[in-house]
């Protein structure tokens, strides 16, 4: 039994309400949508908690987490020879076998996330923070190349 599950277990829920949320849990993922495998129905509940996972991951405390993670893993911050992959499967995604850098993850997740948003809140909110890293990724170029 995880950790979620003996936490759901111990607020009393029932097993049906439980096997939902740990399903939710198990199929939000950014990886789960790029390799079309769905693991649980997409409802609104899905939805909600789907978009309030991504709307963390971007906008500025988005870019935050973006380097924070970048530089935990000792990743290299920006390189133009390194350009970031399209058409990601799953597997190429969580691949560790190629180099890549934290700005290309902006292009390859960040920027992808808006036009995923399941609900219409969640659709607006996303609207403003793709805004805000859309201009941080231009300045950020515009400085690297010394035009700035």
């Amino acid at each position: 039994m995880s950790i979620v599950e003996k936490f759901l277990e111990e607020m009393g829920l029932e097993e049906g309400q439980r096997e939902e949320i740990v399903a939710i849990i198990k199929g939000m993922g950014f990886k789960n949508e790029v390799s079309k495998k769905y693991v649980v129905e997409p409802t609104l509940e899905f939805g909600v908690v789907q978009d309030a996972d991504r709307l963390d991951a971007i906008g500025a405390i988005g870019i935050a987490r973006c380097f924070t993670y970048g530089g935990s893993k000792n990743s290299t911050l920006h390189d133009p020879k390194i350009l970031p992959r399209d058409n990601l499967s799953k597997e190429k995604y969580m691949s560790k076998d190629e180099k890549q850098t934290s700005i290309n993850h902006f292009h390859e997740k960040l920027f992808k996330l808006k036009d995923m948003m399941k609900t219409e809140a969640g659709k607006k909110r996303a609207e403003k923070r793709h805004k805000f890293m859309e201009d941080f990724v231009a300045e950020f170029y515009e400085e690297w190349s010394g035009r700035a």
